[in-house]
């Protein structure tokens, strides 16, 4: 039935029980309206225009669904869908919204992925330019630095030695900003290796102590969900050194015959409800790449929880 004839029909059923009842009930008008009747035509009528009421709120239950999720949907959170009827013009424009969100969700995955590919061809660009052009410029200037104060007297020497050691800070400095853009302890040794290098340089340079718990036997994962891992969880560290304030993270790695989880949890001043900023947006969008789920928990005084889980059974992107 359409919605035209759903709404008819309803309303067809109220006046035809309102005409009935003055039909068949005992209830006279007067001219002029003596008070009673008019009491009795006013309760009819607010009777009528209840009765109404609940039947179209219920005839356009289904729109109201479609209304809430149409304001609520969110991309990067796949999967909602609304119940289809059977038939009918409301079951077919909720049909239709969800296979729009399908495309939408396929659409928006594709090019999240070329983004995001992009985005680390660059990343690897520029640490190959930083390693290359610039830490060799430096090298050659902390060498001639060298030589120059081995040449000098005093106190000029000292002044090229205090000058050769920020430049070696400098150049220490380029090469793990070039370390942190291209990951390349994650192609050369895995995973594993490459997330301890990660805790141990945020433990070393900014100073927040995380804590590793990392499962024994890991199962074989392609480079892109290695990839997706050491990202998010470079990401949550990041957040929890900068934002939360936090002074402790715990980075842990478990896994079973299903999936690979990657919890991410720091004692942070948390926020009560997840901010939707750029990181864990990009964090949701590398998920998207894999399958995955991520979870974001804030609490208040409570710290963050970052939970990336990844299916081990799922078809290949």
């Amino acid at each position: 039935m359409s919605l035209f004839w759903r709404i008819f029909a309803l309303n067809a059923v109220v006046l035809g029980s309102a005409t009935a009842l003055l039909l068949w009930a005992p209830v006279t008008v007067s001219v002029p309206v003596v008070l009673t009747e008019a009491v009795i035509l006013v309760v009819g009528l607010a009777v009528m225009l209840v009765a109404n009421a609940a039947l179209l709120r219920i005839g356009l239950a289904p729109l109201d669904r479609l209304t809430r999720l149409m304001t609520t949907v969110d991309l990067l959170r796949p999967g909602q869908r609304l119940p289809e009827g059977r038939r009918g013009e409301t079951a077919e424009l909720i049909r239709t919204f969800n296979a729009m969100l399908e495309r939408l969700e396929h659409e928006r995955a594709s090019s999240s992925a070329r983004v995001l590919l992009a985005q680390e061809a660059e990343r690897r660009r520029i640490a190959q330019e930083l390693h290359d052009e610039v830490g060799q410029s430096m090298t050659a200037i902390l060498l001639a630095l060298e030589r120059a104060a081995d040449e000098a007297d005093e106190p000029l020497r000292g002044e090229l030695r205090q000058v050769q050691e920020i430049t070696r800070g400098s150049l220490d400095e380029v090469r793990r900003l070039a370390r942190r853009l291209r990951p390349g302890v994650l192609e050369d040794l895995g995973l594993i290796s490459a997330l301890t290098s990660l805790t141990t340089e945020f433990s070393t340079h900014v100073g927040l102590r995380v804590v590793r718990r990392f499962d024994t036997g890991l199962p074989a994962l392609d480079q892109p969900t290695e990839l997706v891992l050491y990202r998010v969880a470079q990401e949550a560290l990041t957040n929890a050194a900068r934002h939360a304030e936090a002074g402790r993270a715990e980075v842990s790695l478990r896994h079973t015959a299903e999936e690979v989880v990657l919890a991410v949890v720091d004692d942070g001043r948390g926020t009560g409800v997840a901010r939707e900023g750029a990181g864990i947006r990009g964090m949701r969008e590398r998920a998207l790449l894999i399958g995955a789920t991520l979870d974001v928990i804030s609490q208040p005084q409570a710290g963050t929880q970052v939970r990336l889980t990844v299916p081990l059974l799922r078809k290949q992107p």
